[in-house]
């Protein structure tokens, strides 16, 4: 199964996240969160689409996602630190550096830019730097021969490889005849592929891979010329056609590689298309990696927040607070002294106007009159007599001196304000360390209590039939004339799709596109939804008809003379229609941040599902097809409780198809 992304992928990706429909320019940038040791979270806010999530794991991946994990109670140093330098930014460029798995994102923030470097490459490392690239900090500090990834440090690549997708007859040549390997491990080496696309090299060129390197001749060279040209020719052009292998490990069909366009190796394997590179990625590392993680901690209803939870936010907003105002006193002190003169020369001029007998509305008439003609007049904000103060306006800054005090010691009196907030920051990180220690103490307990904990919550569709599809359009139909009727009625808007068949008994059934194009993938899985969970499967055929239409055809006023009955409605204008679709359900377990049965088309459950189990048309009626689910269920998670907690025959029998059924052999 594959572990990490090519640097063919990284070129793939980087061209779908810097142009055309997937482009994340001109981007906002929200916060940042490090979920897990190696793992980056950059929430963003992408022009004309909405909130989305770019997910960098260090040595592997980076692609956006839809599979978030939760993020840590205790936020970690680096991206609190990203937070700082590159949040409310915008992106202004995302390219790979030199072919490799490297890739660089130009931010900028009030005129001042900066850079974040994600290495893919194993052990991997995110690196923040400057507009002159020095590092500013390291998600790693590390340091190998002759390269330091260290704070302070100018950030330098490692050592270069040859780019197969620049490399002529000659680099190749001069490679082979240095090379004291077969010519697919030089191909892998020395032009940063890896074993697949370098076999994938060799298959087009007709070279047998176990060839010594140096034994290849002038021809040999020109066919691994050509063939490198013809493989990468997706990339050069922009022509994608992502997708995921599939194969059948112990029984299970599991995904095991994910790639940007055609390979001949892939040839007679089961795969699944995607419309973009991201989605395949997501479908492919995202989805994998949010399964990994297993949920110790039940679920508390929002208006019950966690005492030690709400102890901590506390905590952690006092401590940015602290550290957010102690900056600010330092500030202030800093721009005293950088305005010294200035200062001295109005406190000057106070005194003299004091010791002339002006009054202190006398200086401020004065000085008001004055603002237009004397700089430093314009920089006093306020005065106020009583405490023989004033505020001075010190380029943006606001400082409050005191005219009994020298310059030296107003600015001192910022700094003692930095130390006592400092003090305070040092009391809440140990009070956060206390609070920290509490929470993994309960954890722990949760933990060894050993039982899984179930995570439900209520959406409006539940009483419907419904299903995701595998690119997360919400799909939902009526289970009966009166849904059918609040279905159309309440939740259709316009920008949906609606389905249905012509024979009795068929859900009307809505994809929720929220704007977006629905594709083809989704389309095809709602035609098998309307199918299968209409009287078709009921009367125990094998395939059937349907057709999707617009919202603005869909319509409760009938012909004169004619009536239409609840639950129905008339259909006006053209039809697009599906023809001797195959049915096919199957129901799964999800068990993300939500646990639940889901049911539905059977990719579309296998891209959201774990422990999926697919029907036929049979012989078993709802309730006893559920129970022998349910049986199923128990058995192989050895958790009753769990599975009966979102998994009871009751519920199982929500998500299957109408009429009597069988589980797939």
């Amino acid at each position: 199964m594959k572990q990490e992304m090519t640097s063919a992928d990284v070129a793939a990706l980087v061209f779908e996240l810097s142009s055309g429909e997937n482009s994340i320019i001109d981007s906002k940038i929200g916060k940042i969160y490090q979920p897990a040791p190696d793992e980056l979270r950059i929430n963003l806010f992408v022009y004309n689409k909405g909130k989305d999530n770019l997910v960098i794991e260090a040595g592997k991946r980076a692609h956006m996602s839809e599979h978030i994990l939760e993020s840590p109670k205790i936020p970690q140093s680096f991206p609190m630190l990203l937070r700082k330098h590159v949040m409310a930014g915008r992106i202004t460029y995302v390219k790979q550096y030199d072919f490799d798995r490297i890739i660089e994102i130009g931010m900028v923030r009030g005129g001042v830019e900066t850079i974040l470097v994600a290495e893919l490459f194993s052990p991997g490392n995110i690196v923040l730097l400057d507009s002159e690239r020095k590092i500013i900090l390291p998600m790693r500090p590390v340091t190998f021969r002759g390269r330091r990834i260290r704070s302070g440090e100018v950030y330098q690549y490692p050592e270069a490889q040859l780019s197969p997708v620049d490399a002529g007859e000659k680099d190749l040549e001069a490679v082979f005849s240095s090379s004291d390997s077969d010519v697919v491990r030089t191909i892998a080496t020395r032009f940063n592929l890896g074993g697949t696309l370098a076999e994938e090299v060799c298959l087009r060129a007709g070279i047998d891979k176990n060839t010594p390197a140096r034994d290849m001749g002038i021809e040999g060279v020109v066919r691994i010329a050509g063939s490198m040209r013809e493989l990468f020719s997706p990339l050069t052009k922009g022509e994608l056609s992502p997708y995921i292998v599939k194969k059948e490990i112990k029984g299970e069909t599991r995904p095991v590689d994910v790639a940007p366009f055609e390979l001949r190796s892939h040839a007679g394997l089961e795969k699944e298309a995607f419309p973009s590179f991201n989605k395949a990625l997501d479908a492919f590392f995202g989805k994998r990696s949010a399964e990994g993680v297993t949920q110790v901690v039940e679920a508390v209803k929002k208006e019950k927040v966690d005492v030690f939870e709400r102890r901590l936010k506390k905590q952690e907003e006092a401590i940015e607070n602290f550290g957010r105002d102690a900056e600010r006193q330092v500030e202030v002190a800093e721009k005293i002294y950088a305005h010294y003169q200035a200062i001295e020369t109005v406190t000057g001029v106070l005194e003299s106007a004091r010791q002339k007998g002006y009054s202190w509305d006398e200086i401020r008439s004065i000085l008001k009159k004055a603002k237009d003609t004397v700089p430093a007049a314009k920089a006093i904000s306020s005065i106020d007599p009583a405490t023989g103060k004033m505020v001075l306006d010190l380029d943006g800054t606001k400082a409050t001196i005191d005219l009994k005090l020298t310059i030296p010691q107003n600015a001192q009196s910022y700094y003692e304000k930095a130390k006592k907030l400092a003090r305070k920051k040092e009391g809440a990180l140990k009070a956060i360390e206390d609070t920290r220690a509490a929470m993994q103490k309960r954890e722990k307990k949760a933990v060894s209590d050993g039982r899984r904990k179930a995570h439900m919550k209520k959406h409006w569709y539940d009483r419907f039939r419904w299903f995701y599809s595998s690119e997360g359009f919400l799909v939902v139909g009526g289970r009966d004339a009166e849904t059918n009727e609040e279905l159309v009625k309440k939740y259709m808007d316009k920008s949906d799709i609606v389905f249905h068949t012509q024979d009795p008994g068929a859900p009307m059934t809505v994809i929720k596109a929220q704007g977006k194009p629905v594709t083809e993938q989704t389309l095809t899985e709602a035609a098998q939804f309307v199918v299968s969970y209409s009287s078709i499967w009921k009367s125990g055929q094998f395939s059937g008809d349907c057709y999707w239409v617009l919202p603005g055809q869909v319509s409760k006023t009938p012909e004169s003379g004619e009536y239409v009955k609840k639950g129905a409605f008339i259909i006006r204008g053209e039809r697009n229609y599906f023809r001797d679709v195959p049915v096919g359900a199957a129901v799964a377990l999800e068990l993300g941040a939500e646990t639940r049965v889901i049911g539905g088309p059977v990719s579309a459950v296998r891209q959201h599902g774990q422990h999926v189990i697919e029907l036929t048309p049979g012989k078993f009626n709802q309730n006893d097809i559920a129970k022998k689910i349910y049986k199923v269920y128990v058995d192989r998670l050895k958790e009753v409780n769990f599975v009966k907690q979102i998994a009871s025959p009751d519920r199982i029998a929500m998500m299957l198809p109408p009429g009597e059924s069988d589980i797939k052999a």
